[in-house]
């Protein structure tokens, strides 16, 4: 319906009909936070949640976006000689990031193009919307255009436009998730190497419960380039005595038999995060193999405890969200997702007991807080994708 919908509205906008349409999914990262930029391991899956988007060629060299999630920036138009970070473009440096880097890869393309995009992912609820948005801009050009470009070829150009267009030095985590998932897997990443094993998500009578604690977080104001900026300076200490090159080369008796060459505490407790949370995510694989839940929520209850001591970007919305979610009968783990300070939390709750867990989150959220969380249960999705016009 929506996308339907879209294209009515497509022909209004722009007078054409689309060319092209895709559909880019948000993710979940099951465990494995903070640990995609220190070469570690990582265990994001794909869901229904996303973003659907419409193209058609110009005849000029300009482009015009316009979003439906955000109506009230209006139409955003600039020509193909125009592709340099604008504050006042708002969401469109997504797209625009990705257009500047495909331009750069594939001079020929000197044709504008029309752009509607709409997104059924709540805004700032980390669940990777700006991964979305800059994968899906990457599918519908290169459908567009008939260009050669490979999935890990976008996957790249999309962490290119986080790093290097918008300034966010995050890993590759959302865009490889959202460029290679598949439906009812999750993937198993190795972010040193990028190899990977799909594993079917599958919990038995249990589910995944998203917990939105609808707070608004902009990464780029976060404190996340701190985050890193502290794990690279932890990592140089560790180097007076070890040669590696990243902190997810250690395992967790390693670090402990080093971490006296880190002088500075805060930064410790930082790297003690990322070493230990790449464990976690090995045996959380593990768990999730031998359908083991139990363990599998009591490494996602550890993870939680860690994002919030030890890397301290959690913060009192997602700390109510994840420890009341803890206390309820027929949880067996839960745990923020995403960069942090605000977003959405996971749970691992039995099938019987979701309106369980909603009635009594709510309530202690709505009484910390003094307003309520959404919820919402969806499948585990394939990835960015062409759709029939």
């Amino acid at each position: 319906m929506m996308l339907q919908a879209m294209h009515k509205q497509f022909e209004r906008l722009f007078d054409s009909r689309a060319d092209v349409a895709a559909f880019a999914p948000g993710r979940i990262n099951l465990i494995g936070e903070h640990t995609d930029y220190n070469g570690g391991y990582v265990f994001p899956a794909a869901i229904e949640l996303g973003t659907y988007g419409l193209v058609s060629k110009r005849s000029d060299d300009m482009v015009q976006l316009f979003s439906n999630n955000f109506e009230d920036k209006g139409m955003i138009s600039f020509s193909l000689n125009e592709l340099e970070f604008d504050d006042t473009h708002d969401w469109a440096n997504y797209p625009k990031g990705i257009i500047k880097y495909l331009k750069a890869q594939f001079p020929h393309i000197t044709q504008g193009f029309n752009m509607l995009v709409e997104g059924n992912i709540p805004n700032g609820a980390s669940l990777s919307s700006s991964a979305s948005i800059e994968l899906l801009t990457g599918w519908l050009l290169r459908q567009l255009f008939n260009l050669e470009l490979s999935r890990l070829e976008l996957i790249k150009m999309g962490q290119q436009v986080e790093n290097k267009f918008m300034g966010v030095n995050s890993g590759i985590m959302d865009q490889f998730i959202i460029g290679m998932g598949k439906a009812e897997h999750a993937i198993m990443l190795d972010t040193a190497t990028l190899k990977y094993d799909y594993v079917p998500a599958k919990f038995g009578d249990y589910v995944i419960s998203i917990m939105n604690t609808n707070k608004r977080r902009n990464l780029t104001e976060s404190k996340y380039n701190e985050r890193r900026a502290e794990c690279e300076s932890a990592l140089e200490a560790l180097k007076q005595k070890l040669d590696i090159a990243a902190l997810g080369e250690l395992s967790t008796e390693q670090f402990k038999a080093h971490q006296y060459l880190i002088e500075n505490d805060v930064e410790l407790r930082r790297a003690r995060h990322a070493v230990t949370e790449n464990e976690r995510t090995k045996q959380a694989f593990k768990a999730l193999e031998q359908s083991d839940f139990t363990t599998f929520g009591e490494l996602l209850n550890a993870s939680h405890n860690s994002l919030k001591n030890d890397y301290e970007v959690t913060g009192k919305e997602l700390d109510t969200l994840a420890e009341t979610a803890q206390k309820v009968e027929g949880v067996l783990g839960a745990r923020m997702t995403g960069a942090g300070f605000a977003g959405c939390a996971i749970a691992l709750v039995h099938k019987d007991s979701i309106k369980q867990l909603e009635s009594e989150v709510s309530q202690k959220y709505q009484d910390d807080i003094g307003y309520l969380p959404s919820f919402y249960h969806v499948g585990i999705s394939e990835g960015v994708k062409e759709l029939t016009i």
